[in-house]
């Protein structure tokens, strides 16, 4: 028997880096303006990827992908840009112990989002979970 499926380990995977981010974050934006705090995290990110691309050959030409995956992606980049700059301003002057868990509101909007443009079904659970992740934004944010 399978304990976790694929698709869990990389959300856990994800969860924990996402965790290491807003504390190595905080501590990085500490001296520096926050806009070029993300820059740098980017120029990282951007070189890190770039070296996982070429060690698995997995790049791919440009013109193999279509019209709709990159207006889809591209707009996906804006809203990752958008996002971060708001972060590293967010935790540059609060403290991250509110900052984090209000960020996190982006599961129970990812929840509304995936129901409303993409047909997924919203169960009990999903209810609660989503419930749970705003009211702990509540919570934490105003306390």
């Amino acid at each position: 028997m399978k304990l976790l499926s694929n698709w869990q380990i990389y959300a856990l995977g994800s969860a924990f880096f996402a965790g290491l981010t807003v504390l190595f974050g905080k501590i990085g934006v500490m001296n520096i303006n926050s806009n070029l705090a993300t820059f740098i995290r980017t120029i990282v990110i951007i070189a890190m990827i770039a070296g996982i691309l070429c060690v698995r050959h997995e790049w791919q030409k440009p013109q193999t992908i279509d019209a709709k995956t990159w207006a889809f992606l591209i707009l996906s980049g804006i809203a990752t840009g958008l996002s971060w700059l708001c972060y590293y301003r967010a935790i540059q002057i609060g403290p991250i112990s509110k900052v984090a868990p209000v960020d996190k509101l982006s599961v129970a909007l990812a929840i509304l989002f995936g129901i409303m443009f993409l047909g997924e079904k919203l169960t009990w659970q999903v209810i609660l979970g989503g419930g749970l992740v705003l009211l702990v934004a509540i919570i934490t944010a105003t306390s």
